[in-house]
């Protein structure tokens, strides 16, 4: 199969040569001639190409050569390594193939290229670079690139990448319609929109293409300078390459290459039944010699005139390698020549040189340094090239990328970008994206997809308190205590301090209740002892008025505690303070009842209720009743005391501050201890409420008491289904509401009497009208 850019490699080989020839330091008063085979990319016409070179021109024998003169010392070949294989032990320089390197079943091969070991990784890197994470492989099938296929799915896997597809390609010639078909519906069917392509330059793929040169495929294609993508004239199926991407080895260009292009024409090597099918190929015409006219070449032709993409890149490429193969032989050729004694150890008997003792290097004319060790092969260099084709069936190389191969090396020192816009042809600005699932935007995590590869996921939203502020996150991550997520779960934000303030409307409104309402209880404590000796204030027991009131007066004011910035004073202070001042309340209306029950005893003859008539004995069981809640009080003070708290879970987007009651089986027994003298009231006091009413407020005592447990036993399940700062507020309300209860119910129809009706308020009155 006739390939223009294979020719260039010839004419590299040609250079070389007449460049030795030419310098006097480098093999002095010898010239090298060479000869060129064809080797058509077959195993059995590279091996007839190799028994012609051994056994001469005329008919091949093996093991014999009828040549005397003009015997080859070195065979250089092996463009790829299948033809490496084909030609076996024959081969002295060649292309790099690891699969080759063994000194003992090649112990004549050289291998020129530099290791293209770093070839994987290098893809890779151009992978991550894109972020395309699902690529498709497309390979020959043969050794050297299944060893390539391992490489690459082990690098891929290391960083993330998954596989679409792996598509192995036949070498044969032969093409079978079915497997076509599979081959092009799998690409089709394929949401991968990059496809690594690697292997034989002459492989089905471009074969299978030509069969539909109408068959358009969108996709952008990875490989390497080896693999032809060259434009065909009349073929338009290599727009299908439009935009592929190409590893090419960096090389150095060769001096004078270009003038020495322009000296060749088939007159001046007539004997060059090459370049006359280079020559018609490369011009269109057909060369006759010493003739010109429609449809003849021009003798004035010249090479560098071919508006051909290789002429200037892929030229510096393969070529590059045959050239600098020539100039490694020329100057083992020398040293051997400079050292008469080693060259005997160095030749053997047929004149073909088996091996170098020393190393050799030395410098190109293109200033490259060569060193020729096969313990120091060194990692290749790449040019990334983008292959652009025009409509007026013209394309061009573009060079994109430098990538230096070394697996210590990160992207951004290896890549250097150019424009994105030259490098994808068909495609928008943008690069185009191959994946397996859409971008997982922020606020999303990744979940895997049951028995597919790890680049399909489902996008899931963050859970709750967490975010992800970046795309395609593995994981949320979880807001620190003091933040909490935004709508979008991308950001955390601060959360806001809060607690019930004086500021705000609501606790502004408690504390002016609770202040007008303490302020109320004082001015009915001054209304009784402004009245004390009036009938209706010593009939229900003075002194124990006085100590409702003035307990009322202070539970008023306790919930001024629940209010404000929570400090240790506050949070030791409220509930204790709550507890005692209330249970003082309730136990004098507990005494209250005891004496109204008394006070109706006491009026029977030969009643002993008289002597409990004193003041000693009610205040005697506020005492009592008072200590016990002290010291329960105390007990949770000891053990477990409240403390102040900042409570980040209970409000998403605020820092409540507030008191941790520290152990709440002690809250409750105060509460509880507080409803049982509640209960104890109010049932002492139903039961005497028929009582006669010149000594009875048993009545308004059983109302304020109903008042009182209604407030509190509502207000247990109303505390516990509150969080933050309306639990102090619900608590402050319950304080009110119910002390506010006890002072309505108890005081203030005595305060309408002895204010607004004096005239009730004397004895008689109170036995007459029944107060």
């Amino acid at each position: 199969m006739w390939q223009l850019k294979h020719y260039y490699q010839v004419l590299a080989f040609m250079f070389a040569i007449e460049e030795i020839n030419r310098n006097p330091n480098l093999l002095p008063n010898i010239s090298l001639g060479f000869h060129v085979y064809n080797a058509y990319h077959n195993d059995e016409r590279a091996l007839e190409s190799s028994l012609m070179w051994l056994s001469g021109q005329g008919q091949t024998i093996p093991n014999y050569s009828c040549e005397r003169q003009r015997k080859s010392v070195v065979v250089i070949g092996g463009a790829t390594s299948e033809m490496t294989f084909s030609m076996g032990t024959l081969l002295d320089y060649g292309r790099f193939d690891p699969l080759i390197s063994d000194p003992l079943q090649f112990p004549s091969v050289y291998q020129m290229a530099p290791s293209d070991t770093s070839l994987p990784l290098g893809m890779v890197r151009l992978m991550l670079h894109f972020k395309w994470t699902w690529v498709g492989l497309v390979v020959s099938d043969d050794s050297r690139d299944e060893k390539f296929l391992r490489d690459l799915q082990e690098e891929m896997a290391r960083n993330d990448v998954c596989v679409a597809f792996i598509e192995k390609i036949s070498t044969s010639y032969s093409l079978n319609a079915k497997l076509y078909q599979t081959f092009i519906f799998r690409i089709f069917r394929s949401t991968a929109n990059v496809l690594v392509i690697y292997g034989d330059t002459n492989s089905l793929l471009s074969l299978m293409f030509t069969k539909n040169p109408y068959v358009l495929v969108r996709r952008v294609w990875i490989t390497t300078s080896h693999w032809d993508v060259a434009k065909k004239p009349g073929y338009i199926y290599f727009d299908n390459f439009h935009g592929a991407l190409i590893f090419s080895d960096q090389t150095s260009r060769i001096p004078e290459f270009k003038h020495f292009l322009k000296t060749v024409n088939p007159a001046r090597y007539p004997e060059d039944i090459f370049l006359k099918n280079f020559w018609n190929s490369g011009f269109g015409c057909v060369y006759k010699h010493g003739k010109e006219g429609e449809g003849i070449c021009s003798l004035n032709a010249s090479l560098d005139t071919i508006q051909l993409s290789y002429l200037d890149i892929t030229m510096s490429d393969q070529s590059y390698t045959v050239y600098t193969a020539v100039y490694a032989v020329a100057w083992a050729l020398h040293e051997m020549f400079l050292v008469r004694s080693e060259m005997e150890s160095n030749v053997d008997r047929n004149n073909r040189i088996v091996s170098l003792h020393k190393n050799i290097q030395f410098n190109t004319n293109a200033g490259k340094l060569v060193v020729l060790d096969k313990k120091r092969k060194s990692l290749a260099n790449y040019d990334i090239l983008n292959y652009v084709t025009f409509t007026n069936d013209t394309e061009v190389l573009i060079k994109i990328f430098s990538y230096v191969g070394s697996f210590c090396k990160e992207i951004d020192a290896n890549f250097v970008r150019m424009t994105v816009s030259k490098a994808f042809g068909y495609f928008l600005v943008q690069p185009p994206q191959s994946r397996c699932s859409k971008v997982c935007g922020p606020g999303f995590q990744k979940k895997a997809q049951e028995g597919r590869p790890f680049c399909c996921f489902n996008c899931d939203p963050c859970p709750e308190r967490h975010i992800s502020n970046q795309t395609d996150a593995d994981q949320c991550v979880k807001c620190p205590e003091d933040q909490y997520p935004n709508h979008q779960r991308n950001q955390c934000l601060p959360k806001m301090v809060t607690f019930l303030d004086y500021e705000e409307p609501l606790g502004m409104a408690l504390a002016s209740i609770a202040v007008c309402l303490s302020l109320l209880t004082a001015l009915v404590l001054w209304v009784f002892v402004r009245y004390k000796n009036t009938p209706i204030v010593r009939a229900n027991n003075r002194d124990l008025s006085y100590i409702l009131l003035i307990s009322l007066f202070f539970c008023f004011l306790c919930s001024l505690l629940f209010i404000g910035h929570p400090t240790a004073a506050h949070c030791l202070l409220r509930q204790t303070t709550f507890g005692v001042m209330f249970t003082v309340a309730v136990s004098t209306i507990l005494a209250k009842t005891i004496i109204v029950i008394l006070a109706f005893r006491a009026t029977r003859p030969g009643s002993r209720s008289r002597k409990w008539m004193g003041s000693r004995a009610p205040i005697s069981v506020v005492l009592f009743c008072t200590l016990i809640q002290g010291m329960l009080c105390g007990v949770w003070l000891l053990l477990s005391p409240p403390f102040p708290e900042a409570d980040t879970h209970s409000d998403h987007e605020h820092i409540i501050l507030g008191c941790n009651e520290g152990s709440l089986i002690a809250f409750y027994f105060v509460l509880s201890y507080m409803g049982v003298l509640a209960l104890a009231s109010f049932a002492v006091a139903f039961f005497v409420r028929n009582l006669p009413d010149t000594f009875n407020e048993a009545k308004y005592i059983t109302f304020s008491m109903l008042v009182f447990c209604s407030v509190w036993v509502s207000f247990l399940p109303t505390y516990q289904s509150t969080k933050g700062k309306m639990m102090a507020a619900v608590e402050i309300f319950s304080i009110l509401s119910s002390s506010t209860g006890l002072l309505a119910c108890i005081f203030i129809p005595k305060c309408y009497v002895i204010l607004l009706q004096p005239h009730r308020n004397i004895k008689k009155s109170l036995k007459d009208n029944k107060c």
